[in-house]
């Protein structure tokens, strides 16, 4: 259970046991054969069948970014341009991600990025796909995959990027806007940093209110990189 904890908006930390979630038997599951590093395990996740999401996806969207990187950043799920790709990050959310990493002085290309949900979920809606959210069952057949990535990385701290990611990565669910800001230790020791998805800055129509979110978004972003400098 998340401990107590103050909603002020400088990180702060607060221990949390990191629930694990059920195990249940899952039809075709791809598993790690070994895999001793973070490409091998990408290679062995195209195959996953850990959930039926794998139906109408391109092709599993697995992480990217240095294999020993001092912090990851957790997402909820490729997006229609993500999973054309196969890399994360690299639509419309992606661009202001890394556009604000830039501002707030973080390199990218020394973090990793990836998501709770590996597949991308979506319902057809003429010739366009609309991101559809993810339920518990997949974000916990998923959870499998963050687990492994986790292990071989070893990262310092995990960001949260939106309620997928947070309820991943701390095992329950998180109140996003209340939690932000804050910094969750796991049991086993993993700090989390909680914060919002960048799409929703691209959800906000007007452009005061979008100015202002991003601004709050590179607040956090700074408070990462100082946290990566601890």
């Amino acid at each position: 259970m998340i401990a107590k904890m103050q909603t002020t908006p400088a990180p702060h930390h607060a221990k949390v046991q990191a629930r694990r979630w059920p195990n249940r038997e899952l039809p075709e599951t791809a598993e790690d054969d070994g895999a001793s590093t973070i490409p091998e395990l990408s290679e062995v996740a195209k195959a996953c069948r850990r959930c039926p999401l794998w139906r109408n996806a391109t092709q599993t969207v697995f992480g990217e970014g240095p294999d020993k990187a001092k912090v990851i950043f957790v997402g909820e799920q490729p997006g229609d341009q993500e999973d054309l790709a196969g890399k994360p990050f690299v639509g419309p959310a992606g661009k202001v991600f890394d556009a604000i990493l830039d501002d707030a002085g973080v390199d990218r290309l020394k973090v990793y990025v990836t998501n709770a949900v590996k597949h991308f979920k979506f319902e057809p809606r003429g010739k366009r796909r609309i991101h559809s959210k993810p339920n518990a069952g997949e974000v916990q057949a998923c959870r499998w995959w963050l687990d492994k990535e986790l292990d071989l990385i070893k990262p310092n701290l995990a960001v949260a990027l939106g309620a997928t990611a947070a309820q991943s990565l701390l095992g329950k669910v998180v109140p996003i806007m209340k939690m932000r800001g804050a910094v969750v230790e796991r049991e086993d020791g993993l700090r989390v940093f909680v914060t919002i998805h960048p799409s929703f800055i691209l959800r906000i129509r007007e452009p005061a209110d979008k100015q202002a979110e991003r601004e709050r978004f590179l607040k956090d972003m700074k408070a990462v990189k100082t946290l990566m400098a601890a």
